[in-house]
């Protein structure tokens, strides 16, 4: 495995690959849902590549770039056991030198409201830094988790948009056995708040049963039965809990398929993330539970 820390090495390096080339885009603390991604990836292309960069320009000024979990040597141990061909590792300054003024700033609901409206700037971060790394990369697929949905909808979006040659693959969520969907911020959670954070997956269950129920209330209904969940536990502050078109995000006005139910809950302190998807073949992508195979 190698590791490459500039953009120039690393745009050199492509320049003597031969076959397909897979990338898998990430921020480092590696967790099973990450390792799902890297064999999904390894079993369909000739060389993978994979990165690892804390983003600074989609963390808010008051949010958790400085203390977000970076663990590099470890990472690096998790790449080689995964078949990575690429570890594309760079600075702050290789990736934003000075002077660097161009920015991708998406704009209407899909990027503005749910976790835009919560997080302003948030996806003009992601946008930014997703097209450099696939400019950089070059490779014809990128994997994603489908845990951060509203994220997966903007990138698909935006290389549409560009008219990027790459195709988008998008994986189930991994989860816990206890339903908590895995991520890097999990490690944050003290004992109390792990166990509290299950509320948010229950609340989806909720959610989901109501819209199977096909209540005449319709998504008001299933937005209520999840706030409901979220109310009972005395840890969790709801930020929001809602049903929206994963294309679009515009809000759903009946119960159809394709539909997110979506939902942010800070656990004390710790702000966490989740979503069942109903796809339009009317199946739901609710995730895949950790067995030992994951790790």
């Amino acid at each position: 495995m190698q590791v490459i820390r500039t953009v120039q090495a690393m745009q050199q390096e492509h320049t003597h690959w031969r076959g397909k080339v897979g990338f898998v885009p990430t921020m480092g603390y590696l967790h099973a849902g990450h390792l799902s991604l890297f064999r999904q990836a390894r079993a369909e292309n000739d060389i993978l590549v994979a990165s690892i960069f804390v983003n600074p320009t989609q963390f808010g000024l008051h949010e958790d770039f400085q203390r977000y979990p970076r663990d590099l040597e470890r990472d690096l141990q998790l790449l080689d056991a995964s078949h990575v061909d690429i570890v594309f590792a760079p600075s702050d300054t290789e990736m934003y030198p000075q002077g660097f003024t161009t920015y991708v700033d998406p704009r209407g609901p899909l990027a503005e409201q749910v976790e835009g409206a919560m997080r302003p700037g948030h996806f003009r971060g992601v946008a930014t830094i997703v097209l450099k790394l696939l400019q950089i990369v070059r490779p014809d697929s990128a994997y994603f988790g489908q845990k951060d949905a509203q994220q997966v909808a903007v990138i698909s979006r935006m290389t549409q948009d560009f008219n990027l040659a790459i195709q988008l693959h998008v994986l189930p969520t991994m989860r816990e056995p206890d339903g908590l969907a895995m991520s890097s911020r999990n490690s944050y959670l003290q004992a109390q708040d792990r166990a509290a954070a299950t509320v948010l997956y229950k609340a989806l269950q909720a959610g989901q049963a109501t819209f199977m129920a096909n209540s005449p209330d319709g998504p008001q209904a299933v937005r209520q039965a999840m706030i409901n969940v979220i109310a009972r536990e005395p840890l969790a502050k709801l930020d929001y809990a809602e049903i929206r078109d994963p294309g679009s995000f515009l809000p759903l006005e009946t119960l159809q398929a394709p539909a997110l139910l979506l939902l942010a809950v800070s656990i004390s302190t710790i702000r966490l993330i989740d979503n069942f998807a109903l796809i339009a073949d009317g199946t739901w992508n609710t995730g895949i539970f950790l067995t030992q195979e994951h790790f």
